[in-house]
């Protein structure tokens, strides 16, 4: 009979809300019917009850006791919420009793040598569908132990997903959602944007980017140091009174995205520079629509994917930092993320400008990405170019019309 057994003696990391969602957020996005195979449940863990939240009509989900709990309890505990949940939740006393899944997550964070979290993950992956996604934490930090299995992980995981750090946890973990077989490009139109603790909650509908709060911080640091080595001094104000608009620069609003299939939508917000056709051979053969928008530093920099596709290339060119805004900026550093998409390849072009010199992207190749979800950011002004198929898509906005990102249709998908 396969368990999962405890490799390390140490304490188990605990798991808390917030943690939970990111393990279960793969499970959570999926709109269409999706099964979920959840390994080292505990009834009272955060981790089942995020997984039974995220059940939609459809849906199934496998429970695997962990060490702290048993089939009994984990039954009881399901039967409790209801017929609704039982009818889609099932209990298993093993691995060997469970059936691959879309979805695998792991219920309590991996500890132990890198050897023993590759023994576990080859465990695993036999209970992975084609596709399927991998959803495990790890204590963060800089430990060899941790080092070692996110690094195994980098190698394993070949198309995908990526990983996101859980601060608000004790102690912090690293989250990863790895796929390790190509998932179908048609899967991305049935996702939701998917939940990233890159983001830190303010309001219900604003967030500041992660590099924002560490922006932040810095300041305030700064205004400390300056206080303590200048007392008398009020230059400590200026890092001080630069805190707040620092981190609003980085704020990420929540967007509602239009649901109509063929719209395609802003990567970012900003004024439309220029729709032009044009033929680019990095990205294939064939005149591509190419809508260019500037970002001003007074605009929400958070990048948004314009249309739901598979990530299938990332590269960067070296350039300059000339004025987004000029014509110059066509040979500024740029990142290009190449989509596949039902229609066609797709491409998401982030320059930089005078002011913005650092370019996030936080999509590895093999992701899927829905349309409308948060893929990277430019710090300060910038540029965001989507190139579309031309003789499949026809430009809605024109030269200097305002666009906001993840919400303004710019094109339209022909029949």
């Amino acid at each position: 009979m396969t368990a999962f057994p405890s490799v390390s003696v140490a304490p188990v990391p605990g798991v808390g809300a917030r943690a939970a969602r990111a393990l279960t957020a793969e499970f959570a996005r999926q709109n269409a019917a999706t099964s979920a195979l959840l390994v080292g449940a505990d009834h009272a863990s955060a981790v089942v009850a995020a997984a039974v939240e995220a059940l939609l009509p459809g849906d199934t989900l496998t429970l695997v006791p962990g060490a702290d709990s048993s089939t009994d309890l984990l039954r009881g505990h399901i039967t409790g919420l209801g017929s609704w949940v039982a009818d889609r939740v099932k209990v298993v006393a093993s691995l060997d009793e469970a059936q691959p899944a879309d979805v695998l997550i792991v219920g309590e964070p991996l500890t132990g040598t890198a050897e023993e979290a590759r023994t576990r993950i080859e465990q695993l992956t036999k209970y992975l569908a084609d596709g399927a996604v991998l959803s495990v934490a790890v204590p963060a930090g800089p430990g060899r132990t941790q080092g070692a299995a996110a690094e195994l992980f980098r190698q394993g995981a070949l198309f995908g997903v990526g990983s996101d750090l859980v601060v608000r946890n004790q102690p912090p973990l690293r989250v990863h959602k790895l796929r390790f077989s190509p998932a179908e490009v048609s899967a991305a139109t049935t996702l939701a944007p998917a939940y990233r603790t890159s983001s830190v909650p303010v309001t219900r509908a604003m967030h500041i980017d992660s590099n924002g709060v560490a922006a932040a911080g810095i300041a305030l640091g700064l205004a400390v140091l300056a206080r303590r080595a200048r007392p008398k001094s009020k230059l400590w104000l200026l890092p001080a009174l630069a805190a707040a608009p620092v981190a609003a620069f980085f704020r990420d609003p929540e967007r509602d995205v239009p649901g109509d299939p063929s719209a395609v939508i802003a990567a970012a917000d900003g004024k439309v520079l220029s729709v032009e056709r044009l033929r680019d051979e990095r990205f294939g053969e064939g005149e591509f629509l190419r809508i260019a928008v500037f970002l001003s530093v007074f605009d929400v920099h958070v990048n948004r994917a314009p249309v739901a596709g598979r990530v299938a290339d990332y590269f960067v060119e070296e350039g300059g930092y000339a004025n987004a805004a000029t014509a110059a900026a066509e040979h500024n550093v740029a990142a290009y993320t190449v989509l596949d998409t039902e229609h066609g390849t797709v491409v998401v072009a982030q320059r930089t400008g005078l002011i913005a010199r650092r370019i996030v992207q936080r999509a590895p190749v093999g992701t899927l990405l829905a349309k409308g979800e948060r893929y990277g950011l430019i710090r300060f002004g910038s540029r965001t170019d989507v190139y579309l198929p031309a003789d499949k898509a026809e430009a809605l906005v024109s030269v200097d019309e305002r666009v906001v990102g993840g919400a303004t249709v710019i094109a339209r998908w022909k029949n």
